[in-house]
């Protein structure tokens, strides 16, 4: 038995291969399921539960960490600060805003005389109002 070449060996194939599309698509899903909560952590700190009422806050406010072991970071930002830094890099953010803020989300852990200090170094600096970030109390039954 031999095998026939096609009749018309110049067919247009006029179907669309979607395998391609999909496949790309549901590679960027995977990407995007794994980075997006990567994105929205910030640094790590173990903050303490508070049962007060949750402040407005804007893209705006100037954040300081403070993890466990006293590292201090500004925002979002993954290089830390040395504590000699910190009045300086306050003081230039602040020189420039009619709103004075600042927020601190200290480590549970952290000592209590450490968070005194950070909060000096920032009414130093020209901060006037220093608000503490918390985690929601957790209500155990």
């Amino acid at each position: 038995m031999a095998i026939k070449a096609p009749s018309h060996p110049r067919t247009i194939l006029s179907e669309i291969n979607v395998t391609p599309m999909v496949d790309v698509a549901l590679t960027l899903l995977i990407v995007f399921m794994i980075t997006a909560p990567l994105l929205q952590q910030g640094l790590p700190v173990n903050l303490p539960e508070a049962s007060a009422p949750a402040i407005k806050r804007s893209q705006q406010d100037v954040i300081l960490t403070v993890q466990n072991d006293g590292r201090i970071y500004m925002g979002d930002d993954r290089d830390e600060i040395p504590i000699e830094e910190v009045q300086g890099r306050l003081a230039a953010i602040f020189s420039q805003r009619q709103q004075k803020d600042l927020f601190i989300k200290a480590d549970t852990d952290l000592r209590y005389g450490t968070v005194i200090k950070v909060m000096s170094i920032a009414k130093k600096s020209g901060v006037d109002r220093i608000g503490m970030i918390t985690q929601p109390e957790t209500k155990l039954n």
